[in-house]
């Protein structure tokens, strides 16, 4: 094979040629800031010397609506924040209902049925695309992560709506439910494997491949018990509340629990998005190929909708006295020792003499960001109808930050968030009209499909 004259311009302006690295080398030796740099970033990380103290020093945590009075929770080493989020959403209502300072739902319940569904999800996207070939991109994409960790927000609501809920003492946390790994592991080999399986009996035809999905799930069943213990299907409910008064409501099923202490109308949210990429429109529903947990449930859905009205929305929640659970792209900007996001807060341009500045779109396009994890908003600050930092509740615990409660600059929001959770009420008529056509299909590797963790 021919490389080509290795001393031809085109030749030279592909390679790193020695006169090219050295031109680098001594380029960066002639600017006294680069052997700054290097000398600071070499004996310090980073983010402390990009950190811009002007906006630490300036940040107000205090908000002038102010939601929370109860702990935050702690996902610890697992990828669970969207139903963490959601839990605590729900468990708002339901503390005020049992007349409890705390109180959680159970999250190893809610994790066990996801995974379940999870498998069995996959496992059909399997059968249905047993007739492509293995490296096909929707095929290899699915591969690459069978049963993740994370979620969106109408996978949240479809396990509760078919799978109930239950308190935390219950069904409490294992090792396993608050550190993930290891049982990720092998629920993704048994996948892998039924999915090499059911794509070799294709030709046997759909009966021959569901008899043998049959056979991996009971395995995947295992191996959930082992690691989470077995969900319940009753369990006695008595507490006592802060006023130390006992109640015993008796033996409940999941689905009796869930009606009985979920206070909002779950079915009435919709999912709203900001994607400002030429090709979705806003005032467009969109859905994501293969994206989802329970097969039978409804697809996931999002109206996308302008940055501004997002804020509006969810601004008038807040202020309204209600919690909203939202998605973002959680490590932008982000400086977890006191708690802060800002879409300034560190200025690496400084730091490195060159140009890192992309918009939204342009993020999104180019893979530099998607959703990756999910919190909830408790506190909006109000400054002439507009709304200037937000208190979040994390699910990270408690140790950093406002005892686990984060500050985000209004900044922040419009560049990192991507959806937020409301009620269809809220929207406009048109908007509420526009939720009833036909959703854009985007393919599953789409970054709108990306699952917060």
């Amino acid at each position: 094979m021919t490389l080509g004259n290795p001393h031809t311009p085109q030749a030279a302006d592909r390679g790193l040629t020695p006169a090219r690295i050295e031109m680098y080398e001594k380029e960066f030796a002639s600017r006294p800031a680069n052997r700054l740099m290097q000398n600071a970033v070499t004996q310090t990380p980073v983010d402390d010397i990009a950190l811009d103290r002007r906006i630490v020093t300036a940040a107000d945590h205090s908000v002038s609506h102010h939601l929370d009075d109860w702990k935050v929770t702690d996902q610890k080493r697992s990828g669970r924040c969207w139903m963490f989020a959601g839990l605590n959403l729900l468990r708002v209502g339901a503390a005020r209902e049992l007349g409890v300072k705390d109180f959680e739902f159970s999250q190893n319940y809610v994790l066990w049925w996801d995974k379940f569904e999870r498998a069995n999800y996959f496992l059909e996207s399997m059968i249905e695309t047993s007739g492509a070939d293995v490296d096909d991109r929707t095929v290899a994409h699915l591969l690459g992560d069978p049963i993740s960790d994370g979620g969106q927000w109408n996978m949240f609501v479809a396990l509760v709506a078919k799978h109930g809920l239950v308190p935390k003492t219950a069904m409490p946390e294992t090792e396993s439910s608050s550190a993930t790994g290891p049982m990720n592991r092998a629920l993704k080999s048994l996948l892998r494997r039924g999915a090499r399986d059911l794509r070799r009996l294709a030709a046997d035809g759909a009966e021959a491949q569901r008899e043998h999905k049959a056979e991996v799930l009971a395995a995947v069943h295992r191996v959930l018990s082992i690691h989470l213990g077995t969900p319940p299907q009753k369990f006695l409910w008595q507490w006592r509340d802060k006023d130390q008064e006992f109640h015993r409501e008796g033996w409940l099923t999941p689905a009796e629990f869930a009606a009985a202490y979920v206070r909002i109308p779950l079915d009435e949210y919709v999912c709203l998005v900001h994607d400002p990429r030429e090709s979705s429109p806003a005032g467009r529903t969109f859905t994501v190929e293969h994206l989802g947990n329970i097969v039978e449930a409804p697809p996931v859905v999002y109206l996308n909708v302008e940055m501004d009205l997002l804020k509006r929305l969810t601004m008038d929640a807040v202020v309204g006295g209600e919690p909203v659970w939202f998605g973002c792209d959680v490590g932008r900007m982000m400086r977890a020792d006191i708690g802060l996001w800002d879409a300034r807060l560190y200025d690496y341009e400084a730091v490195y003499d060159a140009p890192f500045a992309m918009d939204k779109a342009e993020r999104l396009l180019h893979h530099e960001t998607q959703m990756t994890h999910a919190m909830l908003f408790t506190g909006v600050d109000v400054v002439d109808g507009a709304p200037r930092r937000w208190r979040v509740e994390n699910s990270w615990g408690g140790e950093k930050a406002d005892s686990g409660f984060w500050t985000m600059n209004d900044s922040w929001f419009g560049e990192h968030v991507f959806e937020v959770a409301v009620r269809r009420s809220a929207l406009p008529p048109e908007l509420a009209e526009a939720l009833a056509g036909p959703p854009i299909v985007l393919p599953a590797w789409d970054p709108m499909g990306a699952l917060a963790r």
